[in-house]
């Protein structure tokens, strides 16, 4: 059994919760600007200083209290990514309640199932199509007494109701919580059966923050720091993000529609973003697609190329690349790269990347083009982040080291174990659950197979309960085939197969953006299912294969694939709202496309 602890470099608060920290930004720099939102009826932004930010957290937290929410609560907040979001998740801790969020997306079952399972006394949501599912299974939730709706006036409805509230017994419950108290019940999207609730803590958020933000210091500490939140905030990821945005006094804004991301991106202007990896994979095939479009397929090819060269160079022997790959990286940084780093509103230097494992060779080309992607590795029951790569310790490949107060070991049979103080309590009301995955002395099974090299750094090679074992008992880890053929522009999502058959194969689905520009420029039809047989794709997709291939041995190689004529959608049921493949789901749906592909 292999196992590294990094030491915990600073003091952990005892008391106190999460509410401190916007008290404390209001009375160090009320003037500050700690977030950013859209001016209404505008597409301007507008920024909002600590003391405006506290006084509408306050009054917001009256109004919950007005309506009977009690310390302890908890109030379901179910919404797009948008400034009301992170105000209504701090006016229910200042109430004293706890948070459950809900993904925008989900169905009316998983809806229901949540707010039935939590005990949920209340909730907030954001338009007409939340109310609606909540209304379809109001009868079965006998503890829900509120809904607020955000396009309804939420915020002046609580503000106006909790009037008469007193200051003085407000602050007697936004002092109610401990560290050892709950902040937030989150749901995992769950990749096979119903959802569990990971009970969070606000020690653990403390934790998790109190060691992330100095590691992480050259993205929270630079001047006008500023984030741009993108990703659900019923995602662990995101949230971790906001809590830290306002611990630490960065400026955050909200995008709630990626149809405006690149827009958003321009005008907020981030100093770092943070993205699952599916999305830097999309920006990187949507550019390639792109410069073939305009006849500079080759130059953009040669600049990616040239990119990840140079990034490698730094991790070589000598520190960096060769004189010829440097003099093409300057050429390249003026006549590519810069384009790159525009799109992301030209001050962005830094990404943090988390959800799944990002792969070697991205990671190389955004370093490469003067975005230095951060890739941590954690998941809902720790609170977001166990590893991180930091600002001054990033070795492309892996998902960084331990955080500071936290240990890894790898078991017998190759699963990682955790333990720290951003460790969940355990899952909501089901401790047979809790006890499959928590050991009593604080060891956590993750449930993903990995390494530690002799520095610390730890590397994911795929999921346990995911690994194929083929006919020939040959064990595969599915993650390092699909992450090189997701790679590929024409790509969008794929599905590793082989347990129990003499081979492996794939399950492929194309990006129909994608699809449409190269059938243009091939003057081919642009309909998918047109294209599924064409030899010239697949002459493309075979090249993507024999690439992925070279990251495994031959027994793990793709020896067949079929390409699919739909889409694997979070609205499908294919996907979790993090864009996870529920493979349980693909493979009941196209069960006689692998019969086929072994036929």
């Amino acid at each position: 059994m292999r196992e590294y602890s990094t030491p915990l470099t600073v003091a952990l608060p005892a008391t106190g919760n999460l509410t401190d920290d916007v008290v404390r930004n209001a009375e160090e720099a009320p003037d500050a600007a700690v977030l950013t939102r859209r001016s209404p009826g505008s597409e301007n932004w507008e920024d909002v200083t600590a003391a405006q930010f506290l006084a509408e957290v306050r009054a917001v937290a009256k109004g919950l209290v007005a309506s009977g929410v009690e310390a302890g609560d908890r109030v379901a907040l179910m919404s797009r990514t948008r400034y009301e979001w992170t105000l209504v998740d701090y006016a229910i801790w200042f109430a004293g309640a706890v948070s459950v969020p809900v993904y925008e997306t989900s169905s009316v079952e998983q809806v229901g199932h949540i707010l039935r399972d939590s005990g949920a006394r209340a909730a907030v949501v954001e338009g007409p199509s939340h109310l609606t599912r909540i209304a379809e299974v109001r009868s079965d939730l006998d503890e829900l007494r509120h809904v607020w709706s955000i396009e309804d006036n939420a915020v002046s409805v609580l503000t106006n109701l909790g009037a008469d509230v007193a200051d003085a017994d407000l602050e007697t419950r936004r002092t109610t919580a401990t560290p050892l108290d709950l902040a937030t019940i989150i749901y995992t999207s769950g990749t096979t059966g119903s959802p569990k609730g990971c009970m969070l803590t606000h020690g653990n958020f403390m934790t998790e923050l109190g060691v992330a933000v100095p590691e992480l210091d050259e993205l929270f500490a630079v001047d006008d720091a500023a984030t741009l939140l993108f990703l659900p905030l019923a995602h662990v990821f995101a949230r971790i993000i906001e809590v830290g945005a306002v611990k630490a006094r960065v400026r955050l804004g909200h995008s709630a529609d990626v149809r405006n991301l690149v827009r958003d991106l321009g005008q907020f202007r981030p100093t770092f973003v943070l993205a699952v990896p599916r999305v830097f994979e999309k920006v990187f095939n949507t550019a390639a697609q792109q410069a073939t479009a305009d006849g500079r397929g080759r130059i953009f090819e040669r600049a990616a190329e040239v990119a990840i060269a140079w990034s490698r160079g730094l991790d070589s022997p000598r520190g960096h690349a060769s004189p010829a790959v440097r003099a093409q990286h300057a050429a390249f940084s003026r006549l590519v790269y810069g384009r790159l780093r525009t799109a992301l509103g030209g001050r962005c230097l830094y990404a943090v990347s988390g959800g799944a494992p990002l792969g070697e060779r991205l990671g190389h080309f955004y370093r490469g083009i003067g975005l230095t992607v951060l890739e941590g590795y954690g998941l809902t029951e720790t609170t977001a982040a166990l590893t991180a790569n930091t600002p001054g310790a990033v070795k492309v490949g892996t998902v960084g080291r331990p955080l500071p107060g936290t240990s890894v070991r790898v078991a017998d049979d190759g699963e990682l174990l955790f333990q720290g103080g951003q460790v969940f309590a355990g899952y909501w009301q089901d401790e047979p659950a809790t006890a499959e995955v928590l050991e009593r002395d604080g060891w956590f099974h993750t449930g993903d197979i990995g390494e530690i090299d002799d520095e610390g750094f730890v590397r994911i090679t795929g999921r346990k309960k995911e690994i194929l074992v083929t006919a020939g008992g040959k064990n595969v880890a599915p993650a390092v085939l699909e992450d090189r053929l997701r790679a590929h522009a024409l790509v969008d999502q794929c599905m590793v197969v082989g347990d129990g058959r003499p081979f492996i194969a794939a399950l492929v689905t194309l990006d129909e953006e994608a699809l449409t520009a190269w059938a243009t420029a091939h003057d081919k039809p642009t309909k998918v299912a047109d294209l599924v047989d064409d030899a010239d794709l697949r002459a493309e997709l075979d090249e993507a294969v024999e690439d992925a291939n070279k990251a495994v041995s031959r027994a793990e190689s793709i020896r067949r694939y079929a390409v699919l004529p739909v889409a694997w959608t979070e609205e499908g049921g294919q996907l979790t709202p993090s864009l996870k493949l529920k493979r349980d789901v693909v493979m009941r749906e196209h069960r006689e496309d692998v019969a086929d592909l072994y036929g």
